[in-house]
C-alpha cells in the first residue's frame, strides 16, 4: 500500500537523503513544506506520515521564526489524530515539546559518529528488534528533551540519557501506529553529508574548542562516514518498514 509522506523542512540543508530513497524503492510520494520560505503547511487528511526535520533552530524561538507556531499546532494535531508522526533531531525535539515535555541545553554538544546503546525499552520494543543494542550514529545537537509523559526512552549516550523515544496514543494503538523521534541522523549519505558538514562549519570549530571529547572535525566526520553510514542508512530503512507493515490495514 502506497503510503502519503510529507516532510517538515527547516533549513535547505538538512535533506530527506536517504529517506527519500527509501520511499521511492517503495512507491511511496513525498510533499514537502518548508515554513521557513512561507510554505503552506498541509492539511490532516492530506498526508499519512508526517516527518519532521531537523534545523539549526531552537524550538523555543518563536520570536524569530513565527512559523514554527503553526508547525507544533500541527504536529499536536497529527498526533491526537494517530498518525505516525517521525521525528530528526530538532524534529525529534519539536515533537517532546508538543508533548509537554521540557526542552533544554544538553550539558555537552554532540556532532560527529559516536556510541550509542539501546535502552531495556528499545531492546524490547518491536520496532527496533533487529537493531544491535551498540551502534555508532550520526549526531548533530546541542539541546535535549525529557521524556515525554506516557513515552517510552528507546536510547542514550554517554552524554546525554534521551536519545530517542517511541510514544503511543489510543488511538495510534487502535490504527498500529506509532510516533517515534530520535536525536541521531540515521538518514545522512555520503552525498547529503558534506553538505552538513560545510554549513555548519562554524558550529563545528566552536564545538571543537569546548566539547573536544564529543565534537569531531570535519575531515574526521568525513571519514568516519563512509564506515558508518551504509549500515545506519539499513537501521533506519528496517525501522520504517516495520512501522510500514505494523498499520491495520
Amino acid at each position: 500500500m502506497s503510503l502519503r509522506i510529507h516532510a517538515l523542512f527547516h533549513t535547505d540543508y538538512a535533506d530527506l537523503s536517504f529517506i527519500k530513497q527509501w520511499a521511492r524503492a517503495h512507491n511511496h510520494p513525498i510533499t514537502v513544506s518548508r515554513s521557513y520560505d512561507n510554505d503552506n503547511l498541509p492539511t490532516l487528511d492530506s498526508f499519512d506520515w508526517l516527518i519532521v526535520m531537523g534545523g539549526p533552530m531552537s524550538v523555543h524561538d518563536e520570536d524569530k521564526y513565527s512559523w514554527l507556531i503553526k508547525e507544533k499546532r500541527l504536529i499536536k494535531q497529527a498526533v491526537d489524530a494517530g498518525k505516525t508522526v517521525i521525528g530528526i533531531c530538532l524534529g525529534a525535539q519539536i515533537i517532546a515539546h508538543c508533548l509537554g515535555a521540557e526542552v533544554k541545553p544538553s550539558a555537552v554538544k554532540e556532532i560527529g559518529w559516536l556510541p550509542m546503546q539501546l535502552t531495556e525499552a528499545g531492546q524490547a520494543h518491536p520496532l527496533l528488534q533487529d537493531l544491535p543494542k551498540d551502534f555508532t550514529v550520526f549526531h548533530w545537537h546541542g539541546e535535549g528533551f525529557d521524556c515525554p509523559k506516557g513515552a517510552s526512552i528507546i536510547a542514550e549516550t554517554q552524554a546525554w540519557a534521551n536519545q530517542g523515544f517511541i510514544y503511543q496514543t489510543p488511538e495510534h494503538k487502535a490504527r498500529g501506529t506509532w510516533v517515534l523521534a530520535w536525536q541521531c541522523h540515521f538518514e545522512v549519505t555520503k552525498e547529503s553529508l558534506p553538505k552538513m558538514v560545510s554549513n555548519g562549519n562554524a558550529a563545528i570549530q566552536s564545538g571543537l574548542k569546548d566539547y573536544p571529547e564529543t565534537v569531531q572535525a570535519p575531515d574526521e566526520i568525513l571519514a568516519l562516514g563512509d564506515k558508518y553510514i551504509e549500515e545506519n542508512n539499513a537501521r533506519l530503512a528496517t525501522m520504517f518498514n516495520q512501522i510500514a507493515s505494523s498499520a491495520n490495514k
